[in-house]
């Protein structure tokens, strides 16, 4: 069973994402109303089969309008807005929790509400990123690239360490990697499982040194 985490104030993603300047809002609204219509179209033909004319058609902008918001086909399934408001929460977590626990606080904090506001697409984009070849070596450069990235920088700073450390490098590694084995997992029992709990038990699993 999961260790109990110290409750703290949620500020609803609602909230936090109405708090972005009205230019980065106008920017989000166009980007997700992008992404959901391809994704819709993913799900019903098949992702090799939808070309980014049929994406742009279907959400009444230009191929041109569709690459200023995604560079490639592939970044309309890999990306989101998730990062930074992960990086505030875990940010925001009280400095005496160890590394595991923050992050266990702040998965716990986040998933039900990113559920809440874009579970059919979350649901959509691990199934794509688990079972489409093209997609895996995109997700992966976005994870180094982006998540690895937030999370190195943030777990660096709790433990005082500087972000090049072998140590926090490889935390930050194991951290992504029961990240991946818990949404794979979710994916493939959906909607068995919750995703939420099975990254807190991954997470623990991970901070007892991954017993077996």
């Amino acid at each position: 069973m999961s260790t109990p985490l110290p409750e703290q104030p949620i500020e609803r993603l609602h909230d936090r994402l109405a708090r972005l300047p009205l230019r980065e809002r106008k920017k989000l609204k166009t980007r997700r109303a992008i992404q959901h219509h391809a994704l819709r179209l993913f799900d019903a033909q098949g992702y090799d089969a939808t070309t980014v004319e049929q994406i742009a058609d279907a959400a009444e902008i230009s191929p041109s309008t569709f690459f200023r918001y995604f560079p490639t086909k592939e970044d309309v399934v890999i990306t989101d807005e998730w990062d930074p408001i992960m990086a505030e929460v875990l940010r925001g977590q009280p400095p005496g929790l160890s590394a595991i626990e923050a992050l266990r606080a702040t998965f716990r904090e986040l998933f039900p509400q990113m559920f809440e506001l874009d579970l059919e697409a979350i649901t959509i984009r691990v199934r794509l990123t688990a079972t489409e070849p093209a997609l895996r070596a995109r997700t992966f450069i976005s994870l180094r690239e982006g998540t690895h990235a937030v999370l190195r920088e943030i777990l660096a700073e709790r433990v005082g360490r500087p972000e090049d450390d072998s140590d926090v490098e490889t935390f930050t590694w194991a951290v992504l990697g029961v990240l991946q084995s818990a949404m794979y997992a979710w994916v493939a029992a959906y909607p068995a499982l919750d995703l939420s709990e099975l990254v807190d038990h991954n997470l623990e699993f991970l901070g007892a040194g991954c017993p077996l």
